[in-house]
C-alpha cells in the first residue's frame, strides 16, 4: 500500500506539472493578470498548489503570500518558487478561523485534495467529472483565516481562492472587503457559489466576471451583476472555472451590463 501511494503521488504530481507548468503558460498568466494587478500589490494565493500563479503574480511585481496545505505539494512549491524574493510560502489551510483539521488527499489527483469533508460526497454525485476521484488518505493540517493573514500582512489588492469546496468557509473568515477576489466554481455546486457571492456582497458592492476552466480570458466583455451571473451559471454546463468579483467603483456602477463575450 505504501508503494502504491508513492507511485500515485508521483503520477499525480507529474499530472500537475503537465497542467500548470507547460510551456507558454506563464506568459498567458502574466498577460491576463497584468490587466488586473499593478507592481507593489499584495496578493493572497490561497490554495497555490505548485505555484504557477504565485510566480505569475510575483513576476508582475506583486508581493505574494502563497498558501498550500498539502505537505508534498508544499515541498515542491518551495523548490519551484521559494527562492523568489516576492513570494512568502505558508503551509496551512485557510478557513473561517484558526485551528487544526483533516486534509483529505487524493494522491492520483492532488488538485482536488480538500478539507471540505461533506463536499467530497456531494460533488461526486453532482458532477460526472469527479466520479473516478478517490481521496485515499488524510493528514492533519493547521488552519488560518483571511482575517489572520490580513492582520499579519495587510489587506491584499487581490485574493485568489482555490480550495476544492471550502471556499465558503474561507470567505467566512473575512470581515472586510477586498478589491478583487476570485474563487473556483464547479458545475453541480451552484448553492456554494451563491453563498460565496452573498458573503462578499455582505461586505461591499461587487461586480462579476468568469473565466471557464483554465482559460485566461473573461467570458463577458463587461462586468455583470449578481442576478445575471447566477442566471448564467444556472444554465451553463461548463464543469468549472474561476469567478472574479471586484468592488464596484462609482464610475462603473451604471455600466454593468449583460455583454457576453
Amino acid at each position: 500500500m505504501i508503494l502504491l501511494s508513492r507511485v500515485a503521488s508521483f503520477l499525480g504530481l507529474a499530472r500537475s506539472f503537465l497542467i500548470y507548468w507547460r510551456p507558454g503558460r506563464q506568459k498567458g498568466l502574466r498577460d491576463f493578470y497584468s490587466t488586473l494587478l499593478s507592481p507593489g500589490d499584495l496578493v493572497f494565493d490561497v490554495g497555490s498548489h505548485l505555484g504557477d500563479r504565485s510566480l505569475a503574480f510575483a513576476s508582475i511585481g506583486a508581493k505574494v503570500i502563497s498558501i498550500e496545505p498539502q505537505p508534498l505539494v508544499n515541498l515542491w512549491l518551495r523548490k519551484l518558487v521559494g527562492d523568489h524574493d516576492g513570494i512568502i510560502i505558508r503551509q496551512e489551510a485557510v478557513g473561517s478561523c484558526s485551528g487544526t483539521g483533516d486534509l483529505s488527499i487524493s494522491d492520483w489527483t492532488p488538485t482536488v485534495s480538500t478539507v471540505a469533508g461533506s463536499w467530497k460526497e456531494r460533488i461526486v454525485e453532482a458532477n460526472p467529472t469527479f466520479r473516478k476521484v478517490r481521496w485515499n488518505r488524510e493528514v492533519a493540517v493547521d488552519f488560518v483565516s483571511l482575517d489572520d493573514l490580513i492582520f499579519l500582512y495587510g489587506t491584499p489588492a487581490y485574493c485568489k481562492i482555490d480550495t476544492e469546496g471550502f471556499e465558503v468557509e474561507v470567505l467566512r473568515g473575512l470581515s472586510c472587503s477586498i478589491g478583487l477576489v476570485s474563487f473556483e466554481f464547479i458545475y453541480g455546486d451552484l448553492e456554494a457559489t451563491i453563498s460565496c457571492i452573498e458573503l462578499l456582497e455582505s461586505l461591499d458592492d461587487y461586480e462579476f466576471n468568469i473565466a471557464i476552466g483554465e482559460n485566461r480570458h473573461f467570458e463577458f466583455r463587461e462586468w455583470i451583476n449578481k442576478t445575471i451571473l447566477i442566471d448564467h451559471l444556472s444554465t451553463d454546463k461548463s464543469s468549472s472555472g474561476d469567478l472574479y468579483a471586484r468592488v464596484v467603483r462609482e464610475v462603473s456602477k451604471n455600466r454593468i451590463v449583460n455583454n457576453h463575450g
